[in-house]
């Protein structure tokens, strides 16, 4: 069960690193068992002025606070991350650092962030239609080892999560085998 000093931990070494750091999987449903437990501490307290009774209420306050800020400051990396992914075509490693719903987030603005690229591209060039464009970007479900393209290069290996810029056929035979699904779909 999560308590006020892991909270303050978890908030210390997200401020202090540069990079998205790892909570458990279930962090979002354990702090909110903790503001539920210490909701019902503060309403038991009888002796609303006692020490123990001011002390619970501000560390209450703080938790809230200090949850804020710490989704504050792991969407600010989210951000970095997603500028990271759709300028390179590369996910960075901390992508297995994120929150069921971060990934979420992390998957739509990347997609988002890919179709703006397109329709700048779009407008640079003239207008080009879609059927003209060479390659796709995928992200893959699972873990591919490295493999020849239909050109005879090697491409990969790609981890689970990873996106990649591949020939539209390439990519297409990919999405069509389970392994990717398009980024822009």
């Amino acid at each position: 069960m999560l308590d006020y000093n892991e909270l303050y931990e978890f908030i210390r070494k997200e401020k202090y690193s540069e990079q998205l750091q790892v909570l458990p999987k279930d962090f979002v449903k354990q702090f909110s068992l903790y503001l539920k437990n210490k909701k019902e501490k503060i309403s038991q307290d009888f002796d609303m002025l006692s020490e123990e009774a001011i002390k619970d209420k501000k560390n209450f306050e703080n938790s809230i606070s200090i949850f804020k800020e710490l989704m504050l400051r792991r969407k600010k990396k989210i951000l970095g991350l997603v500028f990271m992914a759709s300028e390179t075509g590369i996910m960075k490693r901390d992508y297995s650092n994120l929150l069921d719903f971060e990934q979420n987030i992390f998957d739509n603005l990347v997609k988002v962030m890919n179709e703006g690229d397109m329709k700048l591209n779009e407008l640079l060039n003239g207008g080009t239609k879609k059927e003209n464009e060479k390659n796709k970007m995928i992200i893959m479900k699972e873990k591919i080892e490295e493999f020849v393209d239909l050109n005879g290069d090697n491409i990969g290996p790609f981890e689970k999560g990873q996106l990649a810029n591949l020939d539209k056929e390439v990519a297409e035979i990919l999405v069509s085998g389970g392994k990717a699904t398009f980024v822009d779909n």
